[in-house]
């Protein structure tokens, strides 16, 4: 069993619960809206979601009309994904983002949210996701921002052992930008902390991207493959 499986399989239940709390929710509303403006899913469009976990980003993906292939380390994570979709255009698929199990040029678009702070050689997964995507395609990758306000918090949580935060390697966006050589475009969001009343988050998550400010929890880039 591989670190990343051992991580993760414990996880499925507090993973979804945690986006059902006021804050979790707001955070999930911004992180989905910034991912599906970089995204930009349509209808008919076979799309990777590499690192799907229990579908909590693939759901929207799948409401805009795209088939999804949603691949995933860990069964436990996996299988909850599976059992939110039956009956969707959503294919799930056990497999490492480091080796994908599929041709080159399989799909339109390529995303994925929040896995590779946990994939030892993170250069090597993004080529990857490019080898995977079609010409013309887009790849979207999102992580914890290394220099986003829940940053210091996340890195407490790893110095006293957490079972997440202790095995993720944090990046900014211009860190993330820096695992390709192609042009890329990067926002953040969650422009709150996470003590915050929910309504004051929505004022300030207003201003934050009003600002263009780049100290966003959640950092996500866009490339274009050529």
């Amino acid at each position: 069993m591989t670190k990343e499986k051992a991580v993760f399989d414990e996880w499925p239940e507090k993973y979804d619960q945690w986006f059902t709390t006021p804050i979790g929710s707001l955070v999930r509303k911004y992180e989905s809206e910034l991912m599906l403006d970089f995204l930009k899913p349509a209808p008919g469009g076979i799309i990777l979601d590499a690192g799907c976990g229990t579908g909590i980003f693939t759901r929207e993906i799948i409401s805009s009309g795209s088939k999804v292939v949603g691949l995933d380390i860990s069964f436990p994570m996996l299988l909850r994904a599976r059992n939110k979709f039956r009956g969707a255009p959503f294919t799930p698929m056990l497999g490492d983002i480091s080796a994908l199990p599929f041709h080159a040029e399989s799909f339109d678009k390529v995303v994925s949210i929040t896995a590779l702070e946990f994939i030892a050689d993170a250069r090597s997964a993004v080529a990857e996701l490019f080898r995977v995507v079609k010409r013309g395609g887009i790849v979207v990758v999102a992580a914890l921002n290394s220099k986003g306000l829940w940053a210091e918090r996340r890195r407490e949580e790893a110095r006293k052992g957490h079972a997440i935060f202790s095995k993720a390697v944090l990046r900014s966006p211009e860190e993330l930008l820096s695992l390709s050589s192609a042009e890329g475009v990067a926002k953040t969001a969650v422009h709150f902390p996470k003590e915050i009343p929910p309504e004051e988050a929505v004022e300030t998550e207003r201003k934050g991207k009003a600002m263009g400010s780049m100290s966003g929890a959640f950092a996500i880039v866009r490339w274009l493959k050529f």
